[in-house]
């Protein structure tokens, strides 16, 4: 797969499908690009180009903690980046869960560089903030003051990194812990303000903003709920919602694994979307 130079940070991605109109589509918490890459192949089967990458700190891409910015801010100015090389924009955003929040930030920060959004389990709720707020940024800060950088590498998503990448161990090995700690304090604190709004990441008037067509698929656990997802189904004005699993599991979290045997299904929904979003605008 290529590698794309982007704001200093080598990013793995892939390009599937040699023709059409472009989407980019983002798998869920700090997944690597496999996660979406069936979904993607349905897409692009039907006549789109898709992109798929692995976001800084995921999956074979470099590792670079520290940035002022959000997470989901410093990854939508990757992913804009990288489609500004790809000359790909305006494109169509998708993705799920920590995926649908990457998607409606670029949305939001970008709104004349996105056709169309696909948003599936959408995030929201105080439950899904204190525990994706721990999931993504308490356990690090906690192993990195009891262990520093070498307990920070023990566990599972830095484990994964080291061994899919071994120089990334020296990376990681090199950061100064108080640095390390700062950066994700910094991140946690602006993750949680998410419990107090209608969607994490984005606020009424933020969704009320967004006029590209938007089709949404409700998750089914306490994490991504259908609440949420109608929520944002409300706030987005003329947004389509499609449900492919009616009514919430009392579980955190369903493994995304689960939605395999949907994906050709949930290809169906957006490419049916978009070619009628696309007829209506022509």
């Amino acid at each position: 797969m290529p590698i794309a130079q982007v704001r200093g940070v080598n990013i793995n991605y892939e390009v599937l499908g040699s023709a059409g109109p472009w989407v980019a589509l983002s798998p869920g918490g700090r997944r690597a690009l496999d996660n979406v890459k069936s979904l993607a192949q349905h897409v692009a089967d039907a006549g789109y180009r898709v992109l798929i990458h692995d976001r800084r700190n995921c999956g074979l891409s470099d590792i670079a903690i520290g940035a002022e910015m959000s997470e989901y801010e410093v990854w939508a100015e990757d992913l804009h980046e990288l489609l500004s090389q790809l000359k790909a924009l305006p494109a169509v955003l998708g993705g799920g869960s920590s995926g649908c929040r990457l998607s409606v930030l670029f949305a939001l920060k970008y709104p004349h560089a996105v056709r169309a959004l696909l948003l599936w389990r959408v995030t929201g709720g105080s439950f899904a903030a204190a525990r994706l707020t721990e999931n993504y940024y308490g356990k690090y800060i906690q192993a990195a003051r009891e262990g520093g950088m070498a307990a920070v590498c023990d566990l599972e998503h830095f484990k994964e990194r080291i061994e899919a990448r071994p120089q990334n161990r020296a990376v990681l090995m090199a950061i100064d812990p108080k640095t390390f700690i700062a950066a994700m304090e910094r991140w946690r604190a602006q993750f949680a303000k998410g419990a107090e709004l209608p969607i994490i990441g984005a606020s009424e008037k933020d969704l009320n903003s967004i006029k590209v067509p938007t089709c949404i698929i409700p998750g089914n656990d306490k994490t991504h709920n259908h609440a949420i997802a109608e929520t944002a189904h409300r706030m987005i004005a003329g947004s389509e919602l499609y449900d492919l699993f009616p009514g919430d599991l009392d579980i955190d979290l369903v493994p995304p694994e689960d939605w395999a045997p949907k994906e050709a299904e949930m290809a169906a929904v957006f490419v049916d979307f978009l070619r009628r979003a696309q007829a209506k605008a022509a």
